[in-house]
């Protein structure tokens, strides 16, 4: 199975270079829709409900630090995603690369999966928390965005 870091990687191989924050936005929602698009785990997922919207603390270990990212800085092998993967990844970095790490964090922020997470840890807005988004909360979340044909 590819790991967050394979898919981190292709991002930033096919679509970069971009932030550090945008770059696991667009892992976040490249696993959501292809989690409802292919009713499989794009890698498995491993996501917190940090301030500025779910975050792999796995993949942010790579990019402590560093703002901007450009290819080959992100351990991982892209190879290792099927033609299946790469074209879900593919149409979410089409329709939602030019948006912002900040708009792409905004709405992550109308999501249930990360605001119930948040409630969970008893965060407030600008709290910490490494509160674990659920994967079956995401399914259902990206499945109510697809079948209402409300993509973005």
């Amino acid at each position: 199975m590819a790991t967050v870091h394979d898919v981190a990687a292709y991002v930033l191989d096919k679509h970069g270079p971009m932030t550090a924050m945008k770059m696991q936005k667009l892992c976040f929602f490249a696993y959501g829709y292809h989690r409802v698009w292919s009713d499989e785990q794009l890698f498995p997922f491993d996501f917190e409900a940090w301030a500025n919207g779910p975050v792999s603390p796995a993949l942010y270990a790579d990019h402590r630090g560093r703002y901007n990212l450009a290819k080959g800085e992100i351990p991982g092998d892209a190879s290792r995603l099927t033609d299946d993967q790469r074209e879900s990844i593919d149409l979410v970095c089409q329709e939602l690369g030019r948006y912002t790490a900040h708009q792409l964090s905004e709405m992550t922020h109308q999501g249930s999966p990360w605001i119930a997470a948040r409630q969970r840890a008893g965060a407030g807005p600008l709290d910490r928390s490494t509160e674990p988004l659920l994967d079956e909360e995401v399914f259902e979340y990206f499945s109510a965005l697809v079948s209402s044909g409300s993509e973005e």
